[in-house]
């Protein structure tokens, strides 16, 4: 049973801009699972992979019904690509299933995601 949905567009220039002025903002965004995955990319691909995930995690505390902040911090989220290179949601608060998605142009990243009960039975 489907017990949360959401989804976020991101403004790719946004997320670039907060990177070249924040030295923390990926340290702050991404998990140290995250960052391995981030640290081999050319420098076009970073800044979708940050703005995917900032958008991502944005994504879920919507489905989590808490916004980002008290109840769902980015740290607590890692999704990372599987070997196939699809995003994977794989540590996070909600006692369930979290499925996501990712899609980018070259200027705006959607995300969307998806929780889901485990079945007591």
């Amino acid at each position: 049973m489907i017990a949360g949905l959401g989804i976020d567009v991101t403004d790719i220039a946004r997320i670039r801009s907060a990177v070249a002025h924040n030295h923390h903002f990926i340290d702050r965004v991404l998990t140290k699972q995250e960052i391995e995955q981030l640290e081999p990319m050319s420098d076009k691909r970073r800044i979708e992979y940050v703005a995917g995930r900032f958008s991502a995690k944005e994504s879920y505390s919507k489905a989590y019904g808490s916004g980002l902040g008290s109840a769902v911090r980015f740290q607590d989220l890692t999704i990372v690509d599987n070997a196939q290179g699809k995003p994977v949601v794989v540590s996070h608060p909600f006692d369930g299933n979290a499925f996501v998605s990712i899609s980018h142009t070259n200027d705006i990243v959607m995300t969307e995601v998806i929780l889901e009960q485990k079945n007591r039975g």
